[in-house]
């Protein structure tokens, strides 16, 4: 069965993006040995991504490691977005619906994982009842304000059970979403 995935790098102050939607504070906590992330990769089938971080910052931009978990992760792409681009773009498809954008992401992925990239969208999945899974990577940094890796407004209580956690070399929380 297919389940659907948030995974993130957030700040030690929960924050998966700075001010603005900066990433550039994540190019220094990337790329080291990460034995969660780097296995991961390989459980995927494809990913369902918000307009903002589709369309938003990349803290490897214009280098060899550009893209979906340092590059290293290709394959099918579903962009939860009201303006699609008026190029098509090879293995990505704009959706505008979450449910048949969700629908489709498992269909693509087949029996891996359908990760949500984006908070956002994360959101609206939990809300949804849609979101199986959270991995959160913690990075040793402090950003004080930005995009949280959870915001509801008006607060919501979810409650969750431990999948795994992992000490280092990156600190990693796997909890699934209690239904």
């Amino acid at each position: 069965m297919t389940r659907v995935l948030y995974s993130a790098t957030m700040s030690l102050d929960g924050y998966i993006a700075g001010p603005g939607g900066d990433m550039s504070w994540l190019a220094e906590h990337v790329g080291g040995p990460n034995p969660v992330a780097d296995d991961l990769v390989g459980k995927i089938g494809a990913l369902l991504i918000g307009a903002r971080t589709y369309y938003g910052d990349d803290p490897n931009r214009d280098t060899d490691k550009e893209g979906a978990f340092g590059g290293q992760w290709t394959g099918p792409q579903f962009v939860l977005t009201h303006r699609p681009p008026t190029k098509p773009v090879p293995d990505t498809t704009f959706v505008d619906d979450l449910t048949s954008g969700v629908a489709a992401a498992k269909a693509a992925a087949g029996d891996r994982y359908v990760n949500v990239l984006g908070a956002d969208v994360a959101a609206q999945c939990l809300a949804a009842g849609l979101l199986d899974e959270i991995l959160v990577f913690i990075a040793p940094v402090l950003l004080g304000d930005g995009v949280r890796l959870f915001h509801h407004p008006g607060g919501a209580h979810v409650r969750m059970d431990e999948v795994t956690t992992a000490q280092g070399p990156v600190p990693t929380i796997w909890l699934k979403v209690r239904r």
